[in-house]
């Protein structure tokens, strides 16, 4: 059994968000009924659900696709100060993909997305290592590098952050790895894995010290790296990356179906 709102964002094109308002507005039906409840619980394969006349049916295929994000757009559909998207770059075909996660206005690279919300929320929640070129205004401190290996944790981590931002703790796990290319008084120059992706988390890393990141570019995500692709353009995955990226799916499930278990034990108990 699923909730329908996941049932529906796993097997279409609507976000979370969005399928929780198309069935809240009444536009869903559940084996001929209208449901008005996203937690109503749906069989995965006996359900027939439809939502605005079309039915949602079970996807196991899906397509995924590396963006070489340019400074300057926001990942977003829809910018109320109607600033430049990605999506006014992607081709049309591109519209109703999910990207996996946010890299900000002035931050470029590796920017995946999918047809297919279970996949973008799986590699989003997960500890997949992310590898990023940061350029610094001034030297690596020792502070910093004690921080990079031990991790660290911020009542205030507004510096860094953007100034609507809700944000003001964050926690930050030790990185993954790092290695420190440039080190000069003027700026610096470091090679960065983490395995998060949280709100301009190294940005706000580097701010607690003072220091201001100049430039920051995304390298790759776990085995996916642009691979020569130029500034704004898009290519598929290759099939070594899917291979990858089916193989970490299929664990994923795994544990999230060990998770539910245990949840459900749990209750009885």
């Amino acid at each position: 059994m699923m909730r329908l709102n996941k049932y529906i964002a796993h097997n279409s094109s609507y976000s979370r968000r969005e399928a929780d308002k198309v069935i809240q507005d009444g536009y869903v039906r559940v084996d001929g009924e209208i449901q008005n409840n996203p937690a109503t619980q749906v069989d995965e394969k006996e359900s027939i659900v439809y939502v605005s006349g079309k039915q949602v049916t079970r996807r196991d295929k899906y397509t995924v696709i590396v963006y070489n994000k340019p400074k300057g757009e926001l990942v977003t559909k829809n910018d109320p100060r109607e600033r430049k998207t990605i999506y006014d770059t992607l081709d049309k075909k591109y519209k109703h993909f999910i990207p996996v996660g946010r890299l900000d206005y002035a931050t470029e690279g590796v920017l995946l997305l999918t047809d297919a919300s279970k996949v973008a929320t799986a590699l989003m929640n997960s500890g997949l290592e992310r590898i990023y070129k940061v350029k610094i205004k001034g030297e690596v401190s020792q502070e910093m590098e004690d921080a990079m290996q031990n991790g660290l944790e911020l009542l205030d981590a507004t510096a860094g952050g953007h100034s609507h931002s809700n944000i003001t703790s964050m926690t930050f796990a030790p990185f993954l790895g790092y290695k420190i290319q440039k080190n000069e008084h003027n700026y610096s120059i470091l090679k960065i894995a983490i395995a998060e992706g949280q709100n301009r988390e190294i940005r706000r890393f580097f701010a607690h010290f003072g220091t201001e990141v100049a430039d920051l570019k995304r390298l790759s995500f776990a085995e996916v790296e642009l691979n020569n692709l130029p500034t704004g353009k898009v290519r598929f995955l290759s099939r070594s990356e899917y291979s990858a990226l089916f193989g970490f799916l299929k664990e994923d499930e795994k544990q999230q179906r060990e998770i539910g278990k245990t949840k459900k034990d749990t209750r009885r108990k």
